[in-house]
């Protein structure tokens, strides 16, 4: 098992709908053999530059520990997700 960070920007909605699409991939992470160390909302900050017609987007950083088919299934589902505005997903160091 490998550690990763994971961190989305969710479009700017409800505070309901917000924390439903954290949950959605703290669930999936947790659905395929994973586990969420740590979960930072940052919350709703201003973006330098307008994506998707948004000047606002909600910020969230998960720190994961799970196998790399995992990441690759929570990476998938992200790109497909229209809440989110962006996501990364990098190795974290040791």
């Amino acid at each position: 098992m490998r550690k990763y960070e994971v961190i989305f920007i969710v479009k700017p909605m409800e505070e309901e709908a917000t924390n439903a699409v954290v949950e959605k991939f703290t669930k999936l992470i947790a659905d395929n053999g994973g586990t969420v160390d740590s979960e930072d909302r940052w919350g709703k900050k201003r973006l330098a530059y307008e994506i998707k017609d948004c000047t606002e987007g909600y910020y969230v950083l998960l720190n994961v520990t799970a196998e790399p088919a995992c990441v690759a299934e929570a990476d998938r589902v992200m790109k497909i997700t229209d809440e989110l505005l962006k996501h990364m997903i990098v190795k974290a160091e040791d």
